[in-house]
């Protein structure tokens, strides 16, 4: 019997490169720079010896697999799971893996430790939730390895499955109700628009760098009802941070708006806070909406107008093409729908 073909090693690649071994190492490890040109000759010749990168799963020889898959979450994760959507989707993760039994390894995408720990985890397969510049750089690399990635809401590139969701459509809607009850001074407030993650007013050149799809969705959505609605962004989806902006909105009787259509329901909880600081009364002063259709602790009697996303499906739908592609199916992308839910916080706007 023919001994089994030696598999190539990084000394191998960097040898066909015309690098030294440690160049191609990096090239693989994502942890520093190397010129394009470098990284295109050691992919080249990575890709003409098939080799396919370090291979962290050599330990589980009977399977091949380390039994982990990787979900990136957007932010820190003591603020992560502070939203009340991040839970039920990682609830629907879970339970789309459920078959293959595998367990979950969370990561960050705004830590650039994490993101090249991203090129080099011992894991199956991938699960994003959205895709920023700095994730889609490891991620050529992750692809190079051979492992699966599905992205939620969010766009990794051609070949890659995406869950989405009709952020815009579903944004559109709740503007309607609000400009259907005679609103025309509305404001908009934000979820982030990149990494940097900065409060303030939603210029045309933040908008032009923003990275963040969800957020321009939405926004898009809205402006496609109210294309003059001014906007500012949060730094996250937290109560907190909608009674900041909010404060920031109402601070003047003479130029405050008469609704606010924030793009979460924390953020909409937080402006209705700062609305009550204020002793405007909601909805007869202040017209305010969210999207989410979560739980959400501290707004008493209200009943919050809103878009309900499907939070639990969409991760399961993640998890379940995830599983697909490592029984070796190919994967679909999938497009889900929110309903828009009239609550009790928006009404026709009161004369002034």
């Amino acid at each position: 019997m023919d001994p089994a073909p030696r598999r190539a090693t990084i000394a191998d690649v960097a040898r066909a490169a015309g690098v030294a071994p440690s160049t191609a190492s990096v090239v693989f490890s994502g942890k520093a720079q190397v010129s394009e040109a470098t990284r295109a000759r050691v992919l080249a010749a990575a890709a003409s010896l098939g080799y396919a990168g370090p291979d962290p799963r050599a330990a589980s020889l009977r399977t091949g697999r380390s039994g982990i898959v990787a979900v990136v979450l957007d932010g820190p994760l003591r603020t992560v799971f502070l939203d009340p959507v991040t839970i039920p989707m990682m609830d629907g993760i879970t339970d789309g893996l459920s078959e293959l039994g595998a367990a979950v390894l969370l990561l960050r995408e705004d830590a650039a430790e994490e993101a090249a720990n991203l090129a080099n985890a011992p894991v199956d397969a991938v699960v994003l939730i959205g895709c920023s510049g700095r994730t889609r750089a490891s991620l050529e690399i992750v692809r190079g390895r051979g492992i699966p990635v599905v992205v939620i809401e969010g766009d990794a590139g051609d070949g890659i499955p995406q869950i989405t969701l009709d952020n815009k459509d579903a944004a559109r809607d709740v503007a309607r109700h609000v400009h259907g009850l005679g609103h025309r001074d509305v404001a908009v407030l934000t979820l982030p628009l990149d990494s940097s993650r900065d409060r303030g007013a939603v210029t045309e050149d933040r908008l032009a760098r923003a990275t963040v799809d969800v957020t321009l969705d939405r926004l898009a959505g809205v402006r496609e009802v109210f294309p003059e609605a001014p906007a500012v962004s949060a730094a996250h989806s937290s109560i907190d941070e909608g009674l900041i902006a909010g404060r920031a909105l109402l601070a003047d009787d003479e130029t405050r708006p008469t609704a606010v259509l924030a793009q979460s329901d924390l953020l909409a909880a937080g402006v209705i806070r700062a609305a009550e600081e204020r002793g405007l009364r909601v909805p007869q002063d202040l017209s305010v909406t969210g999207f989410d259709g979560v739980t959400v602790d501290g707004l008493g009697r209200h009943i919050l107008t809103t878009s309900v996303q499907p939070a639990t499906q969409k991760g399961r739908a993640a998890g379940e093409q995830v599983t697909r592609m490592l029984r070796g199916e190919s994967p679909e992308s999938l497009h889900l729908t929110c309903r828009f839910r009239a609550g009790t916080t928006t009404a026709t706007p009161a004369a002034r």
